[in-house]
């Protein structure tokens, strides 16, 4: 591998999209459900706000539902301000050590990792920041497309199972952070999907692991078997 693409949102800043999705259906008489998940996480922003105001019973645009979504975002920020994880630096470190490119990606735009992320943006290459709402998830588009590579040769790290489904398809590695919310249905859709390294810490994200995940892709098994190997 030469790469490693690490999602923002769920793997270096802590997960603040779940709970809000979480209050902004069931408070307008929604079921939170696994499918819920499954078409918002990782889509492209008009097509999550468009699923979401018909899963909804209070009757709402796509575009009222994107904006009431993220007027609420701020709200639970305000109160669960966005920081960066506990050993996010240090695993970029840690892959830039074993001799890999860093590159961070995310749906929100560059503004958003400037604040947050900016401190740190010598530890990314290429462009550093790939917004990715226009074609998501975009592995295809980070590897190649930006830094013309096969996709054996990049790893990607995400929280979400909708990335592991695309990587799978796509033979690329991956390597899977769920989030810990307590509504949440990512670790038990990227075991469904064959994930076999979930890491509930990115302390987990260790040479081992990486190692483990490099041989992997160096041999052409790392979709080839389904036991997951959670730590």
């Amino acid at each position: 591998m030469r790469l490693a693409a690490l999602n923002i949102d769920g793997v270096l800043l802590n997960d603040t999209f779940s709970p809000v999705i979480h209050r902004f259906v069931v408070s307008r008489g929604g079921a939170y459900t696994a499918e819920v998940e499954r078409r918002v996480f990782s889509q492209p922003q008009q097509v999550a706000s468009e699923y979401l105001a018909r899963v909804v019973s209070v009757p709402m645009t796509g575009q009222e539902a994107l904006e009431a979504y993220f007027a609420e975002r701020v709200a639970h920020m305000s109160e669960h301000p966005v920081r960066v994880l506990d050993g996010a630096i240090e695993l970029v470190r840690r892959l830039r050590d074993l001799g890999l490119k860093t590159i961070c990606y995310g749906g929100l735009g560059r503004e958003h990792f400037d604040r947050f992320l900016g401190e740190w943006a010598h530890l990314f290459d290429g462009p550093g920041y790939v917004c990715t709402n226009d074609f998501r998830p975009g592995i295809t588009e980070i590897t190649s497309d930006v830094f013309g590579l096969a996709g054996a040769q990049a790893v990607f790290i995400d929280d979400v199972a909708r990335v592991a489904e695309k990587a799978k398809e796509l033979d690329v590695p991956f390597i899977g952070h769920p989030s810990d919310f307590e509504h949440g249905f990512q670790r038990g859709l990227m075991q469904e999907v064959g994930v076999r390294h979930l890491a509930d810490s990115l302390h987990h994200i260790d040479e081992a692991m990486l190692r483990a995940v490099d041989a992997e892709a160096a041999d052409g098994t790392v979709w080839k078997h389904t036991a997951v190997a959670p730590v």
